[in-house]
């Protein structure tokens, strides 16, 4: 074999190798971790600007050390979307391991502030509503989808 063919040779071979050792992290052993939303924190709350924190805790029962990338993520209190954000992360949660991170999302609550006055008027339970998708992998890409619902009673926040 001339040394042109070789030199060509081993980047194809070192590949190939990679893609079979990629391939095997998609086994089927492969269980699909948990996410859920733990809390919300208010930060901050002024006229224009509020600001809270959400805490998402992330369980992977793999072997393998779970990276994640990014959170995609939009809050709607009945048919209003109060927030839509993306946030890129880059932390690894370790195998049978549990691990919180901590988002920060940030909306303006004036553009809603007649709807959400109509809404607290009524009396009815609000309905509330997380869609998040957190993008992980490095080589080998899985999305996880959280979907947290439920309903808020407008009397039980405010003072008698």
């Amino acid at each position: 074999m001339s040394a042109p063919a070789r030199l060509l040779l081993c980047p194809l071979l070192a590949w190939l190798a990679l893609l079979a050792g990629c391939s095997s992290w998609g086994g089927d052993d492969w269980r699909e971790p948990e996410v859920h939303l733990v809390e919300v924190e208010t930060v901050k709350a002024r006229l224009l600007e509020q600001e809270f924190v959400l805490h998402l805790q992330v369980d992977n029962p793999n072997d393998s050390r779970l990276f994640i990338r990014s959170l995609s993520y939009a809050i709607r209190l009945n048919d209003l979307l109060l927030v839509q954000d993306e946030t890129s992360l880059w932390r690894s949660v370790g195998g049978h391991a549990r691990r919180t991170f901590k988002i920060t999302a940030r909306t303006n609550l004036w553009q809603h502030l007649k709807p959400l006055a109509k809404l607290l008027k009524s009396g009815q339970p609000l309905h509330y509503s997380l869609q998040a998708e957190l993008a992980t992998g490095l080589l080998m890409h899985r999305d996880l989808h959280l979907s947290r619902s439920g309903e808020i009673i407008p009397g039980d926040y405010h003072p008698e």
